[in-house]
């Protein structure tokens, strides 16, 4: 594949602001000129030029006659937020740092004038959960009558909007509603509620799932959960539990979270943290991230998991990590799986496989493979293929029901 950049963290992910050009939320040059003035491991020109791309697009955006010229506007908006969200990505490692807050409402500002010009406005909604509320968002499709559902939540570091461009579009062309959610750890919940990651996601799905079946547009017998990265874990955890569910597919499937992380930190840090040195293994990550050499994925890696866990401690994060295992829940899932995986997986490798094999018959496994442009990790780069195979797959399935 052509490189974007030399840092293998920017190259993925701005690969993944030029997929979203599939389905509205980005277009190619625009994101290429961007990658170009990005600096191999420098967070900041990366930043920065997504910030300075946003700002075009704002205008471009606030230049059009919404009323007049609604598809237009809605693209533009569309675009704006992700470059928002791109611009925000890398800058976690600064909890203060005010452009955090800053850009993400730039960002969801974006976002709601886009959804307001989809054929059929989306609906937000705020789900109360046991102590904290699950912000989501409701897309129907359009067509008359209850119809299947999909719920679709990101994972690590990702939002619920951009679930939209990554596989909602696609669930809603072929006559599926969808609703987004976040929970604790996840974008908008970290920074409204304070809340960093908890192990027991069905307490997250739970609410959705009650308002899914609320609505008469929802064929209760037809509701469907879709995870994507480490959202691969937390959907099958939340399976375990939430017993209504027609399906599951989980995208980039993880079975064990907390010894992904600890083969991340590396050997000697590891040896750390079994010894017990919390000190120590606290001030060997905080140098790690602070050495100019260590790796972009690495460094983005830590500071997004304390961020993300809400947690200051390294070692504490480590520890809270290796609860992310479903070994102990597994053959709980009563609903059929699909599973996704990459041939060139590089976040989770090998997780997918050993969730499918741990979940037998009632997995479908499915690799996708590098010379369809779909190996990388989530099918980056080919959302048209992975939303094919998936959406036929739950289609598939609910014709045998």
């Amino acid at each position: 594949m052509v490189r974007l950049s030399s840092d293998q963290s920017f190259h993925y992910e701005m690969l993944r602001v030029l997929a979203g050009a599939t389905y509205q939320a980005s277009d190619v040059s625009e994101v290429l000129n961007a990658a170009d003035c990005v600096i191999p491991g420098d967070i900041e020109s990366f930043s920065s030029a997504f910030l300075n791309l946003a700002s075009r697009t704002h205008s471009i955006a606030e230049g059009i006659n919404h009323k007049k010229y609604p598809v237009s506007a809605r693209n533009a908006r569309f675009r704006e937020a992700t470059y928002y969200r791109a611009a925000d990505f890398y800058l976690h490692g600064k909890w203060n740092d005010a452009r955090v807050t800053e850009l993400w409402e730039k960002h969801r500002n974006a976002f709601d004038k886009a959804i307001e010009l989809l054929p059929q406005p989306a609906e937000r909604v705020e789900l109360q959960a046991d102590g904290f509320t699950v912000p989501a968002i409701f897309y129907g499709c359009g067509q008359s009558g209850p119809r299947p559902t999909i719920l679709m939540c990101n994972g690590y570091d990702g939002a619920q909007e951009e679930m939209y461009h990554a596989a909602a579009e696609g669930a809603l062309q072929r006559g599926i509603n969808v609703i987004t959610f976040e929970g604790p750890g996840q974008p908008t919940v970290r920074r409204e509620q304070n809340l960093g990651f908890i192990l027991e996601w069905e307490k997250v799905v739970t609410p959705v799932m009650d308002y899914a079946l609320s609505r008469e547009d929802v064929d209760r017998n037809a509701v469907a959960l879709m995870g994507y990265s480490f959202g691969g874990f937390l959907t099958p955890r939340a399976a375990a539990f939430e017993h209504r569910l027609a399906a599951v597919i989980s995208i980039g499937g993880v079975f064990n979270f907390g010894k992904v992380i600890l083969g991340h930190i590396g050997p000697e840090m590891e040896a750390l943290w079994r010894a017990d040195k919390k000190d120590a293994l606290d001030e060997a990550v905080k140098n790690q991230v602070l050495n100019p050499e260590t790796p972009t994925t690495v460094r983005w890696g830590i500071e997004q998991g304390l961020w993300s866990f809400n947690l200051e401690s390294p070692t504490e994060w480590v520890t809270q990590t290796l609860k992310y295992d479903l070994d102990a829940v597994v053959d709980k899932i009563q609903c059929p799986v699909f599973v996704g995986d990459g041939e060139s997986e590089h976040f989770f490798p090998g997780e997918a496989k050993q969730l499918a094999s741990r979940l037998g018959e009632k997995a479908t496994y499915h690799i996708f493979k590098n010379q369809d442009g779909a190996g990388e990790h989530c099918q980056v780069g080919a959302s048209q293929l992975m939303n094919q195979v998936v959406f036929d797959w739950f289609h598939q399935l609910m014709e045998k029901k």
